[in-house]
């Protein structure tokens, strides 16, 4: 499913074989894993600003190293992670 110019996701099988057989797009993250929310809760959460959300970029998902990725995106929201606080709220 593309998700706009320059990303795309899928959960499908085929899409590794393809990429172990030389295929597939240039640049891939393969992630493993579970998360799930009750009806609305992640819009109920976002709307508590109980997340923080930036653009992603190209950089940031396949050039930046794991350890570099929260960083990188506090960077881009101007944000230093010294500034940040376990309470939420709004300015």
């Amino acid at each position: 499913m593309k998700l706009n110019d320059g990303f795309a996701i899928t959960t499908t099988y085929d899409i590794l074989e393809e990429m172990a057989s030389g295929g597939g797009p240039a640049n891939a993250l393969v992630a493993l894993g579970y998360a799930g929310w009750g009806p609305g809760q992640i819009e109920s959460e976002l709307a508590r600003n109980s997340w923080l959300t930036v653009e992603a970029d190209s950089a940031l998902v396949f050039a930046t190293s794991d350890e570099g990725k929260w960083k990188h995106a506090l960077g881009k929201l101007g944000v230093e992670a010294l500034a940040l606080s376990a309470a939420g709220g709004r300015a």
